[in-house]
């Protein structure tokens, strides 16, 4: 059992989650999973990306079966797993992870005829990146992309705000809107874009699109998406229908509605 505050395991972890954080998970390749939850399912699900798995007595206790053969196990006091934490109560258990080298070019190839994809434009948010996450995978959709220029998704408060999605559906990065349309070159795919202006309501596009593979784009938080996207991508703009005095829906409930609305379509 690991018992001391200044043990390389602690600086590696907390490396991966202070101020410069970002940084190292660049250079490494790695990041860190926080809670239960989320312990829970990277276990089930993609237990060959976890490299190190710390617990405490109480965070083993917690688990009913451990993996064998993916990866080192290491026991630590509960004052070393609160000085690792990034969270303000430490419920025992922590990973370090590898950050998938995901290929969309890979994913398209493999994948089905119909596909509905989330493409985020400079998302800058972790907690909306979290969430839209969540409910991407909660809706039933293939895959998420976030653009170049975005909120780092391996990030702690982006994977605790995914509650487990992380390893649900697969995500891809750093993937402009140029890059976007070569790859998608030669696939049908209908393409949308939220606008509270929009000419399509969000249930005619929703139904418009449910036998057809599609892509739904949306933009910055502050910004919106510049026109220079959905011109490059040739997306339809769509509107989300508001009946109350609310102005407008911000971007991790925009999305959540339109991704319900486009799963219930399917239906």
């Amino acid at each position: 059992m690991i018992t001391s505050l200044h043990s390389p395991h602690v600086e590696a972890v907390k490396a991966l989650l202070g101020s410069r954080g970002g940084k190292a998970r660049k250079e490494s390749g790695q990041y860190v999973i926080e809670g239960f939850s989320s312990i829970k399912e990277a276990l089930d699900f993609s237990p060959e990306e976890i490299t190190t798995l710390y617990l405490t007595s109480d965070g083993m206790n917690r688990l009913a079966t451990i993996p064998e053969g993916y990866f080192e196990i290491v026991e630590v006091s509960p004052e070393v797993m609160k000085a690792m934490t990034d969270t303000v109560t430490p419920q025992g258990l922590l990973a370090i992870a590898q950050i998938p080298e995901n290929s969309f070019a890979d994913f398209l190839a493999a994948s089905k005829s119909e596909l509905k994809i989330a493409y985020f434009w400079q998302i800058q948010d972790p907690g909306n990146a979290g969430t839209v996450i969540r409910a991407a995978d909660a809706f039933g959709f293939d895959a998420v992309i976030f653009s170049d220029n975005s909120v780092d998704i391996y990030s702690p408060k982006v994977v605790r705000s995914s509650a487990g999605s992380h390893w649900h559906i697969p995500l891809f990065t750093s993937i402009s809107e140029d890059q976007l349309k070569s790859q998608i070159a030669g696939r049908a795919f209908d393409i949308y874009a939220t606008d509270a202006n929009g000419g399509l309501e969000l249930l005619e596009a929703a139904n418009e699109s449910k036998d057809r593979s599609a892509i739904w784009i949306f933009g910055n938080e502050a910004r919106g998406l510049e026109a220079k996207v959905v011109s490059t991508l040739g997306a339809k703009q769509v509107a989300i229908p508001i009946s109350g005095k609310a102005e407008s829906l911000n971007l991790a409930t925009a999305a959540s509605v339109v991704m319900y609305a486009v799963s219930a379509a399917r239906k």
